[in-house]
C-alpha cells in the first residue's frame, strides 16, 4: 500500500497533547491548518526526547549562524498554546521513528514522524531501515511538519510542560506515585 504523508508547512497549530488521567495518559502529536487536522499516537519519552532535541537543534542553529537566525532564545509568551487537543481526535497512526532538521535556507525546523514499522516487513528490507526518510512511496505512513524558530521553541516548552505534568515521583524511590499510593521497593515492599 503507498505511504501517506502528512504534510504540514508553517501549520497554525502544532502541539502535543494527552487524553485521560495521571498514571493512563495517552500522549498525541497533532498538526492543524486550514480545518485539516492530524494527529498521531506516541509514547511520553519520545515526547520528551522530541523537545529535548529541538531544544538542542534550535540552540545549535542559533550559535552557528551567530545569533542571526530567527531563532528566540525562548518561547515567546505570546505564541504559547495552553488549549487541548482539537477534536475529533482521530489517530492516523502510532508514531516509531522521529527525525529532526534544522534547514538553514528556508529558516525553519523539519520534523518528521514515521508509523511504527511491523517487524516482519523490517526483517524482510534491511534497505529500508538505512534509508527510512527517504520518499519511498512504498514506506510508512509520515507526518511532516515544517516550523519557524519560534513556533519550535512554543511546542518544545508545552511539550516539557506536559511531560512534567504527570505523577508525583515517590520521594523514596523516584517511581511514580499513583493517588492510592505505590508498593516502594525502599520501603520494602510496604506501600507510601
Amino acid at each position: 500500500m503507498p505511504r501517506q504523508v502528512f504534510f504540514y508547512d508553517q501549520p497554525e497549530r502544532f502541539v502535543a497533547g494527552t487524553v485521560g488521567q495521571p498514571g493512563a495518559r495517552a500522549f498525541y502529536l497533532q498538526a492543524s491548518a486550514r480545518g485539516r487536522i492530524t494527529s498521531v499516537l506516541l509514547e511520553k519519552t519520545q515526547v520528551a526526547a522530541l523537545a529535548e532535541r529541538i531544544e538542542e537543534v534550535l540552540d545549535e542553529a542559533l550559535r552557528r549562524s551567530g545569533g542571526d537566525a530567527a531563532i528566540p532564545a525562548a518561547a515567546p509568551v505570546d505564541l504559547l498554546d495552553t488549549a487541548p487537543l482539537d477534536l475529533p481526535l482521530e489517530q492516523e497512526f502510532r508514531v516509531g521513528t522521529m527525525a529532526l532538521a534544522w534547514d538553514s535556507v528556508d529558516a525553519c525546523l523539519v520534523v518528521e514522524a514515521q508509523a511504527v514499522i511491523e517487524e516482519e516487513e523490517a526483517e524482510e528490507d534491511e534497505a529500508a531501515a538505512e534509508a527510512v526518510f527517504e520518499d519511498d512511496e512504498n514506506g510508512p505512513d509520515m507526518l511532516r511538519v515544517r516550523l519557524s524558530g519560534a513556533m519550535a521553541r512554543v511546542f518544545a516548552k508545552r511539550a516539557l510542560d506536559l511531560v512534567a505534568a504527570g505523577r508525583k515521583p515517590c520521594p523514596f524511590c523516584n517511581l511514580p506515585l499513583d493517588p492510592e499510593g505505590h508498593l516502594c521497593p525502599r520501603a520494602n515492599g510496604y506501600r507510601r
